[in-house]
């Protein structure tokens, strides 16, 4: 994007400088036409022209030949996508929702017509999607959300048209991703990436099915790692990238430039419902933690520490407590059986780190949390009226599961 964008500058700087190099010609000319002969006379010849010309040292193209060279560089972008649409998915599902009636709420109409139940129900809702093929025996990751709660059926629509009936093996409505199965073998797949590596301003593809439009490939940039609170999902951790993201592209591939599966695409940030360069990917090491275990239990066993209320540290609640800064969450409320409250932590504790992984915000600290394998034993670095202390707890299991 940077080296079109200096193309365009430099064509019209050509261009400027043409036009004025031309007025100035034009101007000395003019000039020199209306004046004295005496005043010709005093211009260089042709002779000295060349002469100065073929003097001056040759300028070396070195800056003209980096662009050349950038292109050079760029991974094969075209054998990359062709291989990737191989295991990319169309996925279709019937979900079925709840169907409010106008009136529902409405008590002049509900005291002549009672409840009416046929003015409410449920109905089905199709919804279509994007899936990447992450085992070659069928195994199929898209989003929670693609698949719905309640579906009455989903189809796998294959790159090469063939056609499949689905099971859902497990959905996890806290990272929107869901794992399905087809009866099938020896399919493509996707190789998996490593997501921790990647790197803000790095090249990525973006492969599905938006607007039923099969094995559609944008390319893009890594924009942002680690964005949260965004109202997406309860856990969020979330690749941002400016690759075009559009309705129908949920559950498809987010591929780096080896190839590797990085992210499964899942939002966008978007006032007109379409692409305004800002979509979210599920990261690749946690869509895969997700899928190992929903293929294992059939839903995620996340850690807990029990019921406990955790806040910002606000600069005012940093001074309360007498914390230095405000790095870290305020625990504010606490249940008496939680882990935690066994383990000694108390309302005013301030978490600052967890296993020495600091905490930055209550979205670290749920991550972290969540993370932690159930019935392992942490460490919670704390601060208690400003002295730093220690406690170990023992994580259970999160006692709300969605599937």
């Amino acid at each position: 994007m940077s080296m079109r964008a200096s193309s365009i500058t430099i064509v019209f700087l050509v261009l400027a400088s043409g036009i004025i190099a031309g007025i100035v010609l034009s101007g000395s000319l003019r000039t020199a036409s209306t004046s004295e002969a005496t005043s010709l006379a005093a211009l260089p010849s042709k002779t000295t022209v060349e002469q100065n010309l073929i003097s001056r040292e040759p300028i070396e193209p070195k800056n003209l030949e980096q662009p050349a060279n950038l292109l050079a560089d760029l991974p094969n972008f075209s054998d990359i996508a062709e291989q990737t649409v191989k295991a990319v998915t169309n996925i279709s599902s019937r979900q079925v929702v709840r169907q409010r009636s106008p009136f529902d709420n409405d008590p002049f109409f509900r005291y002549f017509f009672g409840d009416s139940p046929g003015m409410s129900g449920y109905r089905e809702r199709p919804s279509l999607g994007s899936g990447v093929i992450v085992a070659g025996n069928g195994y199929i990751l898209t989003n929670a959300h693609v698949v719905g709660r309640n579906s009455r059926g989903v189809t796998v629509t294959l790159a090469d048209e063939r056609e499949y009936e689905a099971v859902v093996v497990g959905r996890d409505e806290s990272t929107d991703i869901a794992l399905l199965k087809i009866e099938a073998s020896e399919l493509p797949t996707v190789p998996w990436g490593d997501s921790s590596t990647l790197r803000i301003a790095q090249w990525v593809l973006a492969v599905g099915n938006p607007f039923q439009l099969s094995q559609t490939v944008t390319l893009g940039i890594v924009s942002a790692v680690g964005r949260d609170n965004l109202g997406v999902a309860s856990y969020e951790d979330f690749i941002q990238t400016d690759a075009a993201i559009n309705p129908g592209n949920s559950g498809g591939a987010l591929i780096n430039a080896s190839g590797e599966l990085v992210g499964i695409n899942t939002a966008i940030y978007s006032d007109s419902g379409g692409y305004q360069g800002v979509g979210f990917a599920v990261p690749s090491n946690l869509a895969r933690r997700v899928m190992e275990e929903l293929s294992e239990y059939g839903e995620v066993r996340r850690g807990s520490l029990g019921w406990v209320d955790v806040r910002p540290l606000t600069p005012q609640l940093a001074r309360e407590v007498d914390a230095p800064d405000t790095r870290g969450v305020v625990v504010w409320q606490i249940h008496g059986q939680s882990a935690a409250a066994n383990a000694g932590v108390e309302p005013g504790d301030v978490i600052r780190s967890i296993d020495g992984q600091p905490i930055d915000d209550v979205a670290a600290f749920g991550r972290l949390i969540s993370d932690a394998e159930v019935d392992s034993t942490v460490t919670l670095g704390l601060l208690r009226y400003g002295r730093p202390i220690e406690l170990r707890v023992i994580v259970e299991r999160e006692r709300l599961q969605q599937r």
